[in-house]
């Protein structure tokens, strides 16, 4: 069975690996379109959890290259991040974009879904 996605500990605090992710992203010439604030959210719900933040990268490039191949790619858009406390450690995960291969086998996307992913492991990698 293939593995769904990429997740490794921190020994960073969260605020501080979610900076480190953003600032990672940019180098790598992808660009943060939303980051959303899961915990808060819940909290204003009453839900109350340890830090959660997913962070949604983007490279237009790829990004528009995956879409000609099929537009329902456009479900698995953009490319998310989550970064988390559990058990009092911080944590960072993301969906391997290799994965998408699976979803659309007669897309034709192998080559493009590896590019990408070689780009969010090493920025992973690199905000541990």
């Amino acid at each position: 069975m293939t593995t769904f996605d990429y997740t490794i500990p921190s020994d960073k605090p969260f605020d501080e690996v979610v900076a480190r992710i953003v600032q990672k992203t940019a180098e790598k010439g992808f660009r943060v379109l939303h980051t959303h604030d899961v915990a808060a959210t819940l909290a204003e719900k009453g839900f109350t959890r340890d830090p959660l933040k997913i962070v949604e990268i983007c490279n237009a490039k790829y990004a528009s290259q995956a879409l000609d191949k099929d537009i329902k790619i456009s479900l698995m858009l953009p490319c998310p991040i989550s970064v988390y406390v559990q058990g009092g450690r911080t944590y960072i995960s993301t969906m391997l974009p290799t994965v998408l291969v699976k979803f659309f086998p007669e897309a034709g996307i192998e080559g493009l879904a590896s590019e990408v992913e070689k780009v969010v492991l090493a920025i992973i990698e690199e905000a541990q």
